[in-house]
């Protein structure tokens, strides 16, 4: 792989924290900016070169603050503006960078623009956000304009009574889809979500529902793929839409191009690599670099999330393998991640949380992903393996609106059926948001050292957190924590292999192990990973010639001549 430019963004290790999670600094159970600050040594140590906050503006939190009230504030038990100002020289003083969330698509209904647009059919806002009016069946009962499903469930309209027209929402009914077709709401979002942010240091954006702006004129029905309900999935109708790529052009003209920025989207729906590289080509000037979902989607239901299914590891590799690849030869940029906000622990839904090899596997994730191409993307509590809530918790301990929205939905659809909702429930515990929210883990301490509220966090402290937390493992040179920072450290020396190098994969139907090889130049390295409990033989690929030294193992006394690859085992070989 040819690299023409060497970019901070592009070299970096990002963080993400979840600020609900992280750290409560005054006692009243909910994680803050001060918090966040008060730790900001401990993510430079850990070898983080950009901090990336999820949203802590103004907000009802009826999606965790992705409903937004208020672009210029931060909500009130996160802190002030000028906590983030304080975070930015912390950061900026380290040589760190600090990116914020870009919640576009949608505000809260509570924001003073929803405020007005639904005050009035004349009101000058009106049409900053998607009204439609209702149509009828034959019998006269009033309808949505469309059969959209919300990816919260129900319907993506909302009626309004006062003005007799439906509203869109592709997510909750608290946040309404803006009207990105309206010039004046493009710019207001552009000043008051970005240039106010901008103007104050933050260096860039994780952009929310990048895809999803341009919805087009006529909104019409999605395909029928379940019979028996009426909202059907629309991801065809408002993904990618017909101007998309005219807006965050515009969005780069307007306000990115004054600063030096970085912009990574979210941008889920979209399978094709072409399609991927008209966003991500430098030279177009869109976005930095995308998240592609098709790993963290492995063993979701094809038509609600939650009917969780079965996967193999070649679907794995075939995915990791597709999005490595498919900047070769471009002026795009890819990135690498397991874990977000959104997603369950990557030790929980791809190798084993078991007591016996949760830190083997959490080590081995850590290996794998450090070997990526692309900018590499950490989420909170990964490097220390944090994992799946115990499946003893009930639905009640639950507090996702996704979740708990879908577990509504067929308990109503069904009748409480115990076989459905089990089945739902075993989705839940595999897949649930909340699983990536739980506190942070910092020691033994009650409700593991994030709070010391006497009533506790504002979710309940995962059952394990005596065992797995900072404390325990920064001292211990075997632990998760002193594995990430070695493999964070091992990345940054081979840069060139690691981050910018081609990737090719080996016997990639084969189901217990990963073989893949990064080539940057005459430098080579093999990666082995044994993605099973049982020892797998490890095939060096034929079409690699050379003398294979080892760089690292997660497993303790390798020396890289043994043959067998134990459980969960991952080596990385230096070809030479």
């Amino acid at each position: 792989m040819t690299v023409t430019e060497r970019i901070w963004w592009k070299d970096g290790v990002v963080y993400q924290i979840y600020p609900s999670s992280y750290k409560d600094s005054n006692g009243d159970g909910w994680g803050d900016l001060p918090g966040i600050i008060s730790k900001i040594d401990y993510i430079k140590d850990l070898g983080i070169d950009i901090v990336w906050i999820s949203p802590m503006y103004d907000s009802p939190q009826h999606d965790m603050g992705y409903d937004i009230r208020n672009y210029e504030k931060v909500y009130a038990p996160y802190g002030e503006v000028a906590d983030i100002e304080i975070l930015v020289a912390e950061c900026h003083k380290r040589g760190m960078k600090l990116i914020l969330d870009l919640v576009v698509n949608h505000t809260s209904d509570e924001h003073e623009w929803f405020k007005e647009s639904r005050s009035s059919k004349l009101n000058p806002k009106r049409d900053w956000y998607i009204w439609r009016p209702a149509r009828y069946a034959d019998d006269g009962t009033r309808m949505p304009p469309n059969n959209w499903l919300s990816f919260f469930s129900g319907s993506t309209w909302e009626w309004d009574e006062d003005t007799q027209e439906y509203y869109l929402h592709l997510f909750a009914k608290q946040q309404p889809d803006l009207n990105w077709e309206n010039p004046a709401t493009r710019r207001a979002i552009y000043d008051s979500a970005m240039e106010f942010w901008l103007s104050k240091g933050v260096d860039g954006f994780r952009v929310d529902t990048v895809n999803m702006y341009s919805k087009g004129e006529h909104l019409p029905d999605a395909p029928i793929v379940d019979p028996a309900v009426f909202e059907q999935p629309a991801h065809g109708m408002f993904c990618n839409g017909p101007r998309m790529h005219e807006f965050l052009r515009e969005m780069n003209t307007e306000v990115l191009n004054k600063y030096d920025t970085v912009t990574v989207g979210e941008l889920p729906h979209t399978p094709s690599t072409d399609h991927v590289l008209r966003y991500v080509g430098s030279r177009d000037k869109q976005l930095s670099m995308v998240f592609q979902f098709d790993i963290v989607d492995l063993g979701m239901g094809k038509t609600y999330k939650y009917e969780a299914e079965p996967w193999k590891l070649s679907s794995m590799k075939q995915v990791i393998s597709k999005w490595q690849s498919f900047i070769e030869g471009t002026d795009g940029w890819t990135t690498a991640f397991c874990e977000n906000h959104d997603q369950g622990r990557s030790v929980s839904r791809y190798t084993n949380d078991s007591p016996e090899w949760r830190e083997q596997s959490a080590k081995m994730l850590a290996l794998m992903m450090c070997a990526m191409t692309g900018t590499l993307f950490v989420y909170q509590g990964q490097e220390i393996g944090m994992v799946n809530s115990p499946k003893s918790w009930p639905i009640s301990e639950y507090k996702d609106i996704e979740a708990l929205g879908y577990y509504k939905t067929v308990s109503e659809r069904t009748d409480n059926d115990p076989e459905a909702l089990a089945r739902v429930m075993k989705g839940i515990q595999l897949l649930g948001r909340d699983h990536a929210r739980l506190p942070m883990q910092w020691d033994s301490t009650p409700y593991a050292g994030f709070t010391d509220c006497k009533t506790g966090a504002w979710m309940r402290t995962h059952d394990l957190y005596k065992e797995i937390n900072v404390e325990k493992q920064l001292p211990d040179p075997r632990s998760v924590l002193s594995f990430w920072k070695k493999m964070l450290s091992m990345r940054k020396q081979y840069k060139d292999l690691f981050i910018h190098g081609s990737f090719e994969g080996y016997d990639m139907q084969n189901e217990k192990t990963f073989v893949f090889g990064k080539t940057f130049g005459k430098a080579k390295c093999i990666v082995a990973l044994n993605f099973s409990t049982e020892e797998q033989k490890l095939v060096r690929p034929r079409e690699v010639s050379g003398k294979y030294e080892l760089l690292v193992s997660n497993s303790e006394d390798v020396d890289g001549t043994e043959e067998m690859l134990r459980g969960y085992e991952g080596r990385v070989y230096l070809v030479v």
